[in-house]
């Protein structure tokens, strides 16, 4: 069995772009993640992955294709995969969010 207690504060951050950072728990088949965007963070392509989260703080918008949607902190969101979710995330000009996620592996 897995441990059932995860211990963010000992896991290392990662800094995989510039504006990001995050923490990433797994157990082979899916991932928590505790992410940080800053205000020079710019996605260049088109997300396609699924992802279940929860803002922890701050504020982003989504461009879903054209669309964007806001969120804050409190907000849930649930993002579902393929080309019809495909997402950028957009952080404004001195602000940041925090949030965690849910994925699979696969």
């Amino acid at each position: 069995m897995t441990d059932p207690h995860i211990d963010f504060a000992h896991i290392p951050w990662e800094k995989p772009a510039t504006g990001v950072a995050q923490k990433i728990y797994t157990d082979g088949k899916n991932r928590m993640r505790l992410l940080r965007f800053s205000d020079d963070f710019v996605e260049e392509e088109w997300c396609a992955k699924g992802h279940v989260g929860y803002v922890l703080d701050g504020e982003m918008d989504i461009d879903f294709n054209g669309t964007r949607q806001h969120y804050k902190k409190g907000d849930g969101l649930w993002i579902g995969k393929g080309e019809a979710a495909r997402h950028k995330v957009m952080i404004e000009r001195g602000k940041f969010i925090e949030l965690i996620l849910f994925e699979s592996e696969a």
